[in-house]
């Protein structure tokens, strides 16, 4: 860690429906090498390598609508994420491509949980030389998820 950095350790998401969210959460991030890694009655810390820096926690009273962003190493695990979490029901809130107006390499995908938390993947790596140039404007939309 560079002196004087700050590191984020880990986080806690509020969530009313706790089961269907760990379930929705594991497939989605289950795509990127997550797992669950500690378990409590009404909470579960999730990561990689053993690590616990997402954390589900039940709140009955959680109004959902934040926005957490996971930072992956390659574009391929943006994709990956994206496509676990609409098929675990999430709603599309971006598809993947490049976002050249948050930085040159900018390479991200949203989607809103059931509790219409914004979730992003971030990958900063560029492009390989010679791999097709993703476009969020051309990916083909995927069928979104409706609310009832």
């Amino acid at each position: 860690m560079k002196k004087g950095a700050v590191e984020l350790d880990h986080i806690s998401v509020p969530v009313r429906r706790f089961r269907e969210a760990r379930r929705f959460y594991e497939a989605a991030l289950g795509a990127i090498g997550m797992t669950v890694n500690m378990e409590l009655d009404d909470a579960c810390g999730m990561g990689a390598n053993g690590e616990k820096i997402f954390w589900l926690v039940r709140d009955r009273k959680a109004s959902g609508g934040g926005h957490y962003a996971l930072r992956v190493a390659s574009r391929e695990q943006v994709q990956a994420f994206y496509d676990a979490a609409i098929d675990a029901g999430a709603i599309d809130n971006g598809p993947p491509g490049p976002r050249p107006s948050y930085g040159p390499s900018y390479f991200a995908a949203f989607v809103k949980d059931a509790e219409r938390n914004n979730i992003e993947i971030v990958c900063y790596a560029k492009a390989r030389r010679g791999a097709p140039v993703k476009r969020s404007v051309l990916t083909p939309p995927r069928p979104r998820r409706r609310r009832t």
